[in-house]
C-alpha cells in the first residue's frame, strides 16, 4: 500500500491505517527509537505512541512525506522518554551519540544566549548540503536515527575504525562551519 491510501485510511478514520502503517514502517520507527533508547520495551513503547499520534493528528495534517513525518515523531517521542529516564541513568544510546557532537554543537544552554534553533538549523542544513550524498547520509543515519557506528559500518562495507574517522571529520568540519558562522561552541 502507498502512503497516500495510507493517509487516505486515516482520513476515514480506517483502523487498518495503524496496521498497514506499520507493515511499512514498522522496522523504520523501531529501529530509530532503539536507536535511541536502546531499551526494546521503550522503543515499543514509543512506536505504540507514534501510531497514536498518527491516529490523532491525520486528519487534520496531512503530511507530505509520510516516512520523514513518522521518523520526528517516533523520533521525538524517543528523545522526549529518553530524557526522563536519563535521570536514572537506564539508557547509555543516545548519550553516546551526544558526547560525539558535544564538541562540534553549541550546547543548549549556551545556545539560547548567543542563537536560535532556527539560525543554527539553517546553517547545518547549508552546511549539510556541501556534503557529497555518502556523507551526508553517514551523517543522518548517525545522528538524527541514532544508528551505531559498527552497524552502519557493517550495512556499508566499511571498516568501523575507518568510518568513526570519517565522522570525526564530519563533526570536526560542522564545527568549523558554525565557528565561520559566528556560532561559539
Amino acid at each position: 500500500m502507498n502512503d497516500n491510501e495510507i493517509i487516505a485510511l486515516y482520513w476515514s478514520r480506517d483502523e487498518r491505517a495503524i496496521s498497514e502503517t506499520d507493515i511499512k514502517y514498522g522496522r523504520f520507527c523501531h529501529a530509530i527509537a532503539t536507536n535511541i533508547l536502546s531499551v526494546k520495551e521503550d522503543a515499543e513503547e514509543c512506536v505504540n505512541d507514534t501510531y497514536h499520534k498518527a491516529w490523532t493528528v491525520i486528519p487534520p495534517q496531512r503530511p507530505e512525506l509520510f516516512r520523514a513525518w513518522l521518523g520526528r515523531v517516533v523520533r521525538n517521542i524517543s528523545l522526549n522518554l529518553w530524557n526522563k529516564n536519563h535521570a536514572g541513568k537506564r539508557n547509555k544510546g543516545m548519550e553516546t551519540i551526544l558526547s560525539e557532537l558535544e564538541d562540534s554543537v553549541p550546547s543548549p544552554v549556551s545556545m539560547e544566549n548567543r542563537i536560535d534553533d532556527m539560525e543554527l538549523g539553517r546553517v547545518i542544513s547549508v552546511w549539510l548540503r556541501t556534503l557529497s550524498d555518502e556523507d551526508r547520509m553517514f551523517f543522518i543515519i548517525r545522528y538524527w536515527n541514532g544508528v551505531p557506528l559498527k552497524d552502519i559500518a557493517a550495512r556499508h562495507g566499511i571498516g568501523a575504525d575507518k568510518l568513526a574517522q570519517r565522522m570525526l571529520r564530519l563533526r570536526n568540519s560542522l564545527r568549523k562551519a558554525l565557528e565561520k558562522e559566528g556560532i561559539s561552541l
